[in-house]
């Protein structure tokens, strides 16, 4: 007689306890993540506004791996609208921008209610007129979490991608025996810490390339450092930086920013790393 009360608390308790945790599970997944953001906000540079990618030296937004209308181009945009045709959207990228003027596009997403945000900022704090006018990694690191608190307390339930900066190295690498590329970046004064004198091979200059590289993955660090302190933010682990994209990739009028090509790339290698990545298949798995 006395066993079936203790029976029957003990299968109780069993019930409640595994109630918890599948609350706490459930909780702990973004609930945006499961059926799609509302507002989209995307921030950055040239690179999220998709300069030189439909035409000469102008902005194309519609071709932004973030939030761009082009089919071709397949932008977390596009593919999260499957999900929620409402899905409306803001591109807050700047041309030229550096990581000083993120706060400023956060406050923006902020404005526009966004609860999902993208975030691809820093080329322009290393690629300037000379490696001596690099933005410096404390002074990146200061600016950048100072745009993310704007986003933690300005719309502390939304979902925030932090994609790394592209390897501009890379650029260098696939171009330099390119004629065109070389003079373009001559006559242009593209990325000069990083492209100026693009055909020497004297120790200064390979010595200035590294110094530039080593900014950009300082940069990178900075950017997945202080986006895993906050619960809501997922970076991309590198994936955009060792991503090996070539010549063909970039807008042949400054043989820099991305095109189309290059644009879609970006939307594939930076969904696949975010929110809604698909689930690794069962060879996968198994391996």
């Amino acid at each position: 007689m006395v066993q079936r009360p203790v029976r029957g608390l003990l299968a109780l308790i069993s019930v409640l306890s595994l109630a918890a945790v599948l609350v706490t599970g459930l909780t702990a997944i973004p609930l945006s993540a499961a059926s799609g953001p509302a507002r989209m906000a995307a921030l950055g540079d040239s690179i999220t506004r998709g300069f030189n990618a439909c035409g000469w030296y102008v902005d194309c937004p519609s071709t932004s791996w973030a939030s761009g209308s082009e089919r071709a181009i397949r932008s977390h945009y596009l593919r999260l609208r499957a999900r929620n045709r409402s899905l409306a959207v803001y591109n807050d990228a700047v041309s030229k921008a550096k990581v000083d003027a993120l706060a400023s596009q956060a406050a923006s997403a902020v404005a526009q209610r966004a609860d999902y945000v993208t975030i691809l900022i820093g080329s322009n704090d290393a690629c300037t007129r000379s490696e001596e006018a690099m933005t410096s990694v404390a002074d990146f690191e200061t600016r950048f979490r100072a745009a993310m608190n704007v986003l933690r307390h300005g719309v502390p339930d939304a979902l925030i991608f932090v994609s790394s900066i592209p390897d501009i190295k890379r650029l260098w690498e696939v171009g330099r025996n390119d004629a065109v590329a070389r003079v373009a970046w001559t006559l242009l004064g593209v990325c000069r810490s990083m492209m100026f004198k693009p055909a020497s091979t004297a120790a200064v200059d390979v010595a200035r390339r590294n110094h530039v590289r080593r900014r950009v993955i300082g940069f990178n660090r900075v950017l997945a450092g202080v986006c895993a302190e906050n619960p809501r933010c997922r970076s991309d682990g590198n994936a955009v930086f060792s991503y090996p994209f070539q010549l063909s990739n970039v807008s042949h009028w400054d043989f820099f920013h991305p095109n189309a090509s290059g644009q879609a790339a970006l939307a594939q290698v930076t969904f696949r790393s975010g929110y809604w990545a698909p689930a690794p298949s069962r060879h996968n798995r198994h391996r």
